[in-house]
This record gives C-alpha cells, sequence and structure tokens, in this order.
C-alpha cells in the first residue's frame, strides 16, 4: 500500500487539502446514462468552512461522496494533498476513510444498544491515533451525557454524538451531508454551532452539502451546484453566527 499524505501539523500551511480538475461522474451508460458531475474544478484549503449548496440531484452529493473515497469520478482528478484519489486501490481508500476523513450524515446511524460513549468508541477502536471518546464528546457539549443511550437522547443530541464519532479519530476532512436535514430550526442551529465551533478549534477542513441557502453565511465559501456543474462561488468577507442567520 502506497503511505498516506503527511497529518497536517507536518504539512506545508497553505498545501490545498483537495485540488479537483475537470471532475465528471456518470452513471450508466447509453440511453440510461445519468450525468451527476461535469467539469466540476476547485480548491479546498486546510481549515475552510464550505458549503456546497444547490436543490437535489445537483450533483452535491456525488461530489462530496468522491472527496471521501465512497465513490470514484468517471473522469477527471481528485488529489488530496497531492495524492490521486482516482487512482488508489481498495486498501488505500480504506485507509483512507479510516484515517483522513469524518463523515456527518442527515440520519444519525447510531447504535442503539450502545451509549454515547461507546458509539463513539467504534471508530476510536479503529483510528490510528483517536482522542478519547469522552474528549470528543465534550468538544459537542455532552460531557453530561456520556452514559446515556440514543433513546435517550433527542435528535439533535444523537446528531452530535455522529459528530463526535467523527472527529474522534482526528480527521483532517469532516464531510456534513444534509446535518440538519432531519431536524427542526432550534435544533439544527445547536448543531451547525458544533459544527462551526469545532471546525475553528481542530482547524478540520469542514464541507457542509445543503440545499438551505441560509447556512451559506457560516461559512467561508459557498460553491452553488446545479445540473452537475459549479454555477455560482461566493467568499464571505466574515462568517455570520449560526444564531443570527435569517432563519
Amino acid at each position: 500500500m502506497t503511505d498516506l499524505p503527511l497529518q497536517p501539523s507536518e504539512q506545508p500551511a497553505r498545501e490545498p487539502v483537495f485540488q479537483v480538475r475537470g471532475l465528471a461522474k456518470v452513471y450508466g451508460a447509453g440511453e440510461a446514462a445519468v450525468t451527476a458531475l461535469a467539469g466540476v474544478d476547485l480548491d479546498f484549503q486546510p481549515g475552510e468552512l464550505i458549503v456546497l449548496l444547490g436543490a437535489s440531484g445537483s450533483g452535491k452529493s456525488t461530489l462530496l461522496n468522491i472527496l471521501g473515497g465512497l465513490d470514484l469520478p468517471t473522469e477527471g482528478s481528485v488529489r488530496y494533498q497531492g495524492w490521486d484519489l482516482g487512482g488508489a486501490g481498495e486498501a488505500d481508500l480504506t485507509r483512507y476513510r479510516r484515517d483522513c476523513v469524518g463523515f456527518v450524515f442527515q440520519f444519525y446511524n447510531l447504535i442503539p444498544s450502545l451509549t454515547a460513549r461507546e458509539n463513539v468508541a467504534l471508530i476510536t477502536e479503529l483510528a490510528s491515533a483517536p482522542m478519547p471518546p469522552e474528549e470528543a464528546l465534550g468538544h459537542v457539549g455532552l460531557a453530561a451525557r456520556l452514559d446515556h443511550f440514543p433513546a435517550q437522547l433527542s435528535g439533535g443530541e444523537q446528531q452530535r454524538v455522529a459528530i463526535a464519532r467523527a472527529i474522534a479519530k482526528r480527521p483532517q476532512v469532516l464531510l456534513c451531508d444534509e446535518p440538519t436535514g432531519a431536524l427542526d430550526v432550534r435544533t439544527g442551529i445547536t448543531v451547525l454551532e458544533a459544527i462551526g465551533r469545532l471546525n475553528r478549534e481542530l482547524g478540520t477542513l469542514t464541507v457542509i452539502i445543503t440545499h438551505n441557502a441560509t447556512i451559506a453565511a457560516m461559512a467561508d465559501r459557498v460553491f452553488t451546484l446545479s445540473d452537475g456543474r459549479i454555477t455560482g462561488r461566493q467568499t464571505n468577507a466574515r462568517r455570520a453566527p449560526v444564531a443570527d442567520l435569517a432563519w
């Protein structure tokens, strides 16, 4: 297996975490072919908070899956700190997903029979240099809920356990797929505040995909996707506090 890129502290300060060039993804063939991405170019820098904005079917989930090593492009290149994801073998992609990337999905996927601490510990047992589950849960404000089961937690608390599970491996990249999609507005604000705080405290490149344009103001940069292409790019002079967004 190839050596994965160095840890963030060992990298040159401004080397992009991701360099994407001419990225295309087509599912199926012939008349049944569906183009999910068509010629996407972008760079993501260390420590940024990025929002990928677009309607359902715009290609944002496909882009996130390729960045996370869950899918491979049909054409173009994706480089993680210079390392070609598209040319990697399955063993290297498994190590990349395990050690370098944390995932947060719309649904929490917690194991009901395990406590919050135990759900997070499942990841820390696999990662190469994890933080203790207690520390990860403390980062998301759940230090007092370590031994509660998912059924004893609210939806927002369960999503914060899922975030703690994702960051416990100390990833350089946190990929969030509609992390507030199953939550009400007030609970969603709490979850987004936790994500933003973790981005600032840990310096993890954070990418959030959403169809909710309100969330864009909390980001450093916003990319709008439509029909598999980037149709808009926006840089915010400052991040708006999540609680101040026009919900």
